[in-house]
């Protein structure tokens, strides 16, 4: 899984059971609207990524814990799918056009990556020389970003463009190198480790110019997400707290946290500025968030939830993620402003 799938996950911490079958719709008088979803027979619906066109993707375990890939049309039709030869499919972004990647699983346990086009048809790929291959996000033009590793262990990112060309690239001083997120241009964000453990982040233009940086005072920095203005978002460590942070295209850095909060996890930004996330209380309950450009946090949940990790946002502010039941039942959610 990537890195924000596992962190994720962890945060949940309980064990995943049996779910709905069919999604429902809490609503007010006013908005916002949360749409709860599941994947027929999962044993757990994690949605992870919304494109501009309201499409959702994300993943689902079955009985026997094997992963599986769907999709989530606009209008609510869910499809499935595996990458051939799968022994476990992920998928990690999806654009505009309902063109989804991520990686998948073969018999050895190495992850490939994979591009499945909207009409179902599913390319594998992987970056010359690697053992493994994670796709984590793809543009409207169908390029994708993500990291691969070497031999000898050590990650580097790629960039593939929509004809199949691969490109890597490290950050200097690296030793391993995460791509995370891609924008309309071609610029990515991500994060990268150096010899002293401490951890980057970094902005990749189109051009191949990588730019690093740091919220001021920590030596851990991960961002996740970067928007149409190549403005960053993601979260810090400083003294084993986690706040969450926005990089402008200027390289102003705001950091923030939720109200109350022990732990602040942005994962998105869109291209008005607006971010979410997570966000996690002193009596250790995950709660979404949404942060607009101007910086006002408002806070939200599932229905029921104990844990809600809102993943990914898109223009119109559509937000998509999952969430925790009190039967520990995890659905995804499609919440609409």
């Amino acid at each position: 899984m990537s890195r924000k799938a596992l962190l994720n996950n962890l945060q949940c911490g309980a064990a995943v059971l049996a779910v709905l079958s069919l999604g429902w719709v809490q609503s007010a008088a006013s908005k916002p609207t949360m749409t709860v979803f599941d994947v027929p027979d999962a044993a757990g619906t994690y949605a992870i990524a919304i494109g501009e066109d309201g499409s959702i993707t994300g993943y689902w375990p079955d009985a026997s814990s094997i992963y599986h890939g769907f999709v989530r049309a606009p209008a609510g039709t869910l499809t499935t799918f595996d990458a051939k030869g799968s022994y476990g499919t992920l998928p990690a972004g999806i654009n505009g056009k309902g063109v989804v990647t991520g990686y998948y699983f073969d018999s050895q346990t190495d992850p490939h990556g994979f591009v499945r086009k909207a009409d179902g048809k599913i390319t594998h790929f992987d970056a010359p020389g690697a053992t493994q291959t994670g796709p984590e996000g793809i543009n409207d033009a169908g390029t994708v970003t993500g990291y691969w590793v070497d031999a000898s262990g050590i990650y580097h990112g790629f960039v593939r463009a929509a004809d199949g060309t691969i490109t890597s690239f490290d950050a200097k001083g690296s030793t391993g190198t995460f791509p995370d997120a891609i924008n309309a241009s071609g610029d990515i964000a991500g994060s990268y480790s150096d010899s002293s453990g401490a951890t980057h982040g970094f902005l990749r233009v189109a051009s191949g110019k990588i730019t690093s940086f740091d919220v001021s005072g920590t030596t851990q920095t991960y961002p996740y997400a970067i928007n149409k203005a190549g403005a960053a978002t993601g979260y810090y460590i400083n003294g084993g707290n986690l706040s969450g942070f926005v990089r402008a295209a200027d390289g102003t850095i705001t950091t923030f946290d939720a109200k109350g909060s022990i732990a602040t996890l942005a994962y998105g930004i869109n291209d008005r500025g607006t971010i979410t996330g997570t966000w996690t209380t002193s009596r250790e309950k995950g709660r979404g968030f949404v942060r607009s450009a101007s910086g006002t946090i408002r806070s939200f949940d599932g229905p029921q939830s104990s844990h809600t990790v809102p993943d990914s946002i898109n223009k119109s502010g559509a937000i998509t993620g999952y969430f925790v039941d009190p039967s520990s039942n995890i659905h995804g959610f499609l919440r609409t402003p």
